[in-house]
């Protein structure tokens, strides 16, 4: 699929590069699409320097919150939830320590490293799977959960917006928690009446009434608020809750009598040899997308869908952040530099580029995630994972939308 993808960006874009010469008289157009491979690549060296550091902070800061027992703490705390959503699952299997990890993991935005672990939880619920070729209930759940980004502290989007500039990194902070709950609500309903699970047992809803409580509580209060207090309140509770962590982190590992600087600089360098793999990826897409731009291929087709969102009376800005949901399903290094891309096009605090970094945080690499995941262990019959993921997919672009007009809008 990647190969597909990667290779149609560059015979789109050199179709658009000889339109523009053969029928719009441009010649310079390859001349720009040869620069533009060239600042790219450039790009992507300097996006990737932040990138070590934020893989290696953040990885070594979760290394420390397993060493004090806070990834059990949250499993046994989670247990009698799993046993009523995974009820094949016995309780105390090593797969429900590795789910929750991986979904510590994608909380703190640590999309990168979540996906070995998820693995390990993967092949975990294998060994229970009877079929080897039909994904279980249990692992569509898994997945589906994961597709539908359970993003609650993205560190790696701070980082983006910081990179290129951002006067506040987590201006987005809310936005995105806002959106990704309606993505993952979206995912688990799906999953829950493919699978008649009884999400009305009074266990399962004494877990997620409070939440959904206090959700709404939430909401109601920045109902009350304009949109400059709520770029400022997001603005607040993502710095106070991200150095939050680390803070709990670092204490709890403390009282815990962990050894946290031995700890931390062992986790660093799984956060190293992680980030250090990433630089091809991001310098393939960056560059592709940037042909694509340079090309005016990408423009074109922003073009035509601008054109009919006006058509139907719509507001047309959300439009320039498109790119990065059209992609997002196929690939997150895609997604990633079309995030990159539309900062550095529009502004890194556009409208366009707020509601990329939304859409960002917020969804998740489906397909990528379907076939990794499920490819891992030789599952061949998905079942309905698919059609849940992407209707968890479609609610987290929709909700990002709607979230970034209220906000920023």
């Amino acid at each position: 699929m990647l190969n597909w993808l990667w290779l149609g960006f560059f015979v789109v874009a050199a179709l658009a590069g000889l339109s523009r010469w053969l029928l719009g008289d441009d010649p310079a157009v390859f001349a720009a699409m040869v620069e533009s491979l060239f600042a790219m690549a450039k790009l992507s060296v300097e996006v990737m320097v932040l990138l070590f550091g934020t893989l290696t902070l953040w990885l070594g800061l979760l290394r420390i919150a397993e060493k004090a027992g806070l990834v059990d703490a949250l499993a046994r705390m989670l247990g009698p939830l799993f046993a009523r959503l995974m009820p094949e699952v016995p309780r105390g299997h090593p797969a429900l320590g590795l789910i929750t990890m991986n979904f510590a993991a994608n909380g703190l935005g640590l999309d990168n490293a979540a996906t070995p672990i998820g693995l390990k939880a993967m092949r975990a619920l294998q060994t229970l799977n009877p079929s080897s070729t039909t994904a279980s209930n249990a692992q569509i759940l898994f997945l589906v959960l994961n597709a539908s980004s359970l993003t609650l502290l993205p560190v790696t989007i701070f980082m983006y917006r910081a990179q290129q500039g951002a006067p506040d990194p987590t201006l987005v902070f809310l936005p995105i928690l806002l959106a990704t709950s309606a993505s993952t609500l979206v995912g688990l309903l799906s999953v829950a009446l493919m699978q008649r699970l009884r999400l009305w047992d009074p266990v399962v809803l004494a877990y997620l009434i409070p939440g959904a409580l206090l959700l709404g509580s939430f909401m109601a209060v920045l109902a009350t608020l304009s949109a400059t207090a709520l770029a400022a309140l997001s603005s607040l509770a993502g710095n106070l809750t991200l150095f939050g962590i680390i803070m709990l982190f670092l204490l709890l590992g403390a009282l815990k009598k962990v050894a946290v600087y031995e700890e931390f600089v062992e986790g660093a360098k799984e956060g190293f040899d992680v980030a250090k793999s990433l630089l091809p990826y991001l310098v393939a897409m960056l560059c592709a997308i940037g042909v694509l731009r340079a090309s005016g291929a990408l423009e074109f087709g922003l073009d035509g869908i601008r054109w009919l969102v006006e058509v139907l009376g719509w507001d047309t800005r959300f439009v320039d952040a498109l790119p990065t949901a059209l992609v997002k399903p196929f690939s997150g290094s895609a997604a990633r530099a079309m995030l990159i891309e539309t900062m550095q096009t529009q502004g890194v605090d556009s409208f366009a580029a707020l509601v990329a970094a939304t859409i960002q945080g917020s969804t998740e690499t489906t397909f990528y995630v379907l076939a990794v995941y499920f490819g891992a262990v030789g599952i061949q019959r998905v079942r309905h994972a698919v059609g849940c993921a992407l209707l968890a997919e479609f609610a987290g672009v929709v909700a990002a939308i709607f979230v970034c007009y209220w906000f920023f809008g």
